[in-house]
């Protein structure tokens, strides 16, 4: 079993998905701009890319990878850290508002993925009312 190293893999590494590690994989300088970027741009890309619901839209946002980074970029293009619908419903939540905003960045991205990984949409929308439930109980992950 390949060893980790603590100072490259942290709790904020996420699972590269196979397809994203093979157009990666298609160009040395296209990977190495990608360990460029710290973990949690790393993060942001895949959760953006994992949060398409349609193949087309995953497949467009994969293959433009490497042009983002050529580019210069370090974050997805117009890639919202809170949903918008996540966003109104804390608004009438105001202590899950309060425990949100002194959430870690990597707390946010936890509740974020995990109401992103729903494939339902009322799924999502039920999670959404389940983190302002969690947050108003003082709850830091989902």
């Amino acid at each position: 079993m390949k060893k980790m190293n603590p100072k490259t893999h942290s709790e904020s590494e996420a699972k590269m998905p196979a397809d994203l590690r093979k157009i990666l994989a298609a160009s040395s300088k296209t990977k190495a701009q990608w360990s460029d970027l710290t973990p949690i741009a790393r993060r942001d890309f895949i959760s953006w890319i994992e949060s398409a619901k349609l193949p087309e839209t995953r497949t467009r946002r994969i293959e433009s990878v490497p042009s983002r980074l050529a580019s210069g970029k370090r974050r997805p293009c117009c890639y919202a850290l809170v949903p918008m619908n996540l966003y109104t419903t804390l608004s009438a939540h105001p202590k899950a508002k309060a425990v949100w905003k002194d959430l870690t960045p990597t707390e946010r991205r936890d509740f974020v993925s995990w109401i992103d990984s729903a494939t339902e949409s009322e799924t999502r929308t039920g999670r959404i009312e389940k983190v302002c439930t969690m947050l108003a109980k003082g709850k830091r992950r989902p």
